[in-house]
């Protein structure tokens, strides 16, 4: 059974950059396509950004650009680096597997704001 714990979260101002960590245990992940999803006040969760098991990543329209998802097999983690960061982007941001076939984790707060 795979547990997902984010981290990296915070506070940053309007234009700024994070980088988002998933680590993964109890499974190894590198066969999986995962994902990165968001969830913002008083909206449902969505995907933001997907990765295949072979590396080749999608992303919603609105973080194009901006943001890029990476992972370390050896690690057995998934990374989100992000950056111009906008409010709009303010959320709770958790990892999955693509199709969200694994359980949530408690996410990563992530807060843009001036």
């Amino acid at each position: 059974q795979v547990h997902l714990v984010e981290s990296g979260g915070g506070l940053v101002q309007p234009g700024g950059s994070l980088t988002l960590s998933c680590t993964a245990t109890g499974s190894d992940i590198s066969i999986y396509a995962m994902g990165w999803f968001r969830q913002a006040p008083g909206k449902t969760r969505d995907w933001v950004a997907t990765i295949t098991a072979v590396g080749a990543p999608n992303y919603q329209d609105y973080v194009r650009g901006r943001f890029t998802i990476s992972r370390d097999d050896a690690k057995n983690m998934l990374f989100l680096h992000m950056s111009d960061l906008q409010p709009e982007d303010t959320a709770v941001y958790y990892c999955n597997h693509r199709y969200e076939q694994f359980g949530w984790g408690p996410g990563t707060q992530v807060t843009v704001s001036s």
